[in-house]
């Protein structure tokens, strides 16, 4: 069995490493440490979050620093605040038996000031963000200019943050002399284009598959309706009692919501997102790594840092824009060879997302089934029974059972459980006896034919029929049309009904309640530069002769007039779109960012 002392690390550090506890070095570290140690060279490690990467360039690093020479010797680049801080803690443990070795952390939200005095009394080692570090060189408070090392750490989340200008002008600073270790959980574009224009024909070590996800991960989905998002996020907490989670959401709007509610409705959880301040997200963090909240509510940006090793489970309220950002959120449990479960909870026309990651990450997702109200009352109720046996007993409650006893006189033994148990029971059985199945099921042909075959003069006042200028030609049928407008504007399954696609056009209709949220959402509504416009139609498809009057959809610029190009993937032509892609409302644009796996 290979340990510490077999990878050639000085006296100093392995005994940091058994203060520390540290007893076998994790499959990164065998790897590297070894590499790092023995040449002169620059590296690619491509290894999982929470795989002791820090560990793996931390050991190394400090071996080879000149505590007499105290100018700055190697840098460390991280994507943000708490990953900054964490890095710089771990090497000041790692370099505790080592005097004269100092370690500075260099980061925004603090005093520009103080740091540039820390690296003025003299730092071996800084490390910094990127931004702050940039600030820092432009304002000559920094020399980087003879450093001996420079570690890219979470290369790829720094890159999907913006901050490829900013490390190419950083290294740009640097001798070209010194060795480039780039660690990174995957490997995009980006990263290579990196690794190629700043490193000397690096070795390259990978832990596991590229891009692929820790093997102490297990992978689920659960399908519901959008709009049952939140109450199958309800359930699935509710059916782990002991749950310690991260939940993802893709906006700080949703963020903030889904943990308001949350909160509302009585669960230990608070939000992390970049409209709070940095004193705010400080006391969040350091009230969860206190498990004192059960339900950590990021966006990914925010929860980019977090290091805490007993998450039990990631849900992904939403998926993420880019497959790769899966692989950061589950890699936040299932940490220090400990299990952890990724969760999806995902609506019908998101399932070929699942085949997506499942490809990249090269795992398996298994479907669950949400939990019935029921369910959840027969796993809560077992839960308090063990916590009930499991509880030590206070003996401060001595002096008052005698008056106990005289207030329980005369019940038996069975009576006073099923008493017990029934105070806590009671709240759950209350919220969930009679509530439906979350479960989006699939639809069967004969409730497909029913849909698609109802009439179109519907009797219904609360039904509004509209005009959609997309049909077939554009990839469409009616059930992916209809997935497409349920899914953009947010609906539930049965909220759009009545799809009739045409060839360049198409009719759907939804209740009343619906109009104003589809006809905002499509106002001004771009893809790929093309016009996707939804009107109130006043012509019904049985005596429809061409295009509605008031339609101004195909003399709008980006319009594709010719007959568009086709392939699986739906309508590929100039001004066109891909109805595989996800789009997400830019304000500030007026129009639709395209967002999506492709």
């Amino acid at each position: 069995m290979s340990t510490f002392d077999t990878l050639g690390l000085d006296a100093p550090l392995i005994q940091a490493i058994q203060d520390l506890g540290f007893t076998k070095p994790s499959e990164v570290q065998q790897k590297a440490i070894p590499i790092l140690l023995g040449e002169e060279t620059d590296l690619v490690a491509l290894a999982q979050t929470g795989t002791g990467k820090t560990a793996a360039f931390g050991f190394p690093l400090i071996q080879k620093i000149d505590p007499s020479r105290k100018h700055t010797q190697g840098l460390i680049l991280s994507p943000t605040r708490e990953l900054c801080l964490q890095i710089t803690n771990e090497i000041k443990l790692y370099a505790k038996y080592i005097p004269g070795l100092h370690t500075v952390a260099i980061y925004g939200g603090a005093s520009i000031t103080e740091q540039a005095s820390q690296i003025k009394r003299g730092a071996q080692i800084v490390v910094a963000t990127p931004g702050r570090m940039k600030d820092m060189i432009n304002r000559g408070l920094i020399n980087i200019t003879q450093i001996d090392y420079c570690i890219l750490d979470e290369a790829d989340e720094m890159l999907n943050m913006g901050f490829y200008e900013d490390i190419q002008d950083i290294l740009s600073n640097t001798p070209k002399e010194k060795r480039t270790w780039l660690f990174s959980a995957t490997m995009p574009k980006e990263v290579s284009v990196i690794a190629k224009k700043f490193m000397n024909q690096p070795v390259e070590i990978t832990v596991g598959s590229k891009n692929s996800g820790a093997s102490t991960i297990v992978h689920e989905y659960y399908v519901a309706g959008s709009r049952d998002r939140y109450q199958a996020l309800k359930r699935l907490a509710d059916a782990h009692p002991e749950i310690f989670s991260v939940v993802f959401c893709r906006t700080k709007r949703d963020c903030q919501k889904v943990a308001e509610n949350l909160i509302e409705d009585g669960y230990n959880a608070a939000a992390l997102h970049g409209d709070l301040s940095q004193n705010q997200r400080d006391l969040v963090m350091s009230s969860f790594r206190k498990k004192q909240i059960q339900m950590l509510v990021a966006t990914d940006v925010a929860a980019r840092g977090i290091d805490v090793d007993d998450i039990t489970h990631v849900i992904n309220y939403q998926l993420p824009d880019e497959i790769e950002t899966y692989t950061h959120r589950s890699g936040r449990t299932g940490r220090a060879g400990k299990e952890g479960v990724s969760m999806v909870i995902v609506t019908r026309s998101e399932l070929r997302k699942i085949s997506h990651i499942e490809k990249i990450i090269q795992q398996k997702f298994t479907l669950k089934n949400i939990p019935t109200g029921m369910e959840i009352c027969e796993i809560q109720l077992f839960a308090l029974a063990n916590k009930i046996k499991n509880t030590e007993i206070n003996h401060d409650v001595d002096e008052y059972l005698p008056k106990i006893n005289e207030v329980l006189d005369g019940l038996t033994k069975e009576e006073l459980i099923k008493k017990i148990v029934s105070v806590e029971f009671g709240r759950f059985y209350n919220y969930y006896n009679k509530t439906r199945d979350l479960n989006a099921s699939e639809p069967s042909d004969r409730g497909d034919r029913a849909e698609r075959s109802e009439g179109y003069s519907s009797s219904n006042a609360d039904s509004v029929r509209y005009f959609i200028n997309v049909g077939s030609r554009d990839g469409f049928n009616w059930g992916t049309l209809k997935d497409f407008i349920r899914d953009t504007v947010g609906l539930g399954k049965d909220d759009v009904y009545k799809v009739d696609v045409k060839d360049s056009f198409s009719f759907f209709n939804s209740d009343t309640t619906a109009k104003d949220i589809i006809l905002e959402t499509f106002h001004e509504f771009k893809v790929d530069g093309r016009f996707i416009n939804v009107e109130v139609s006043t012509e019904g498809p049985g005596n429809f002769k061409g295009k509605p009057k008031g339609k101004r959809d195909f003399d709008r610029p980006g319009f594709k007039k010719s007959k568009p190009s086709f392939d699986k993937g739906g309508y590929q032509g100039k001004g066109g779109f891909d109805k595989k892609k996800k789009f997400e409302f830019d304000p500030a644009k007026k129009s639709k960012r395209r967002q999506g796996f492709g």
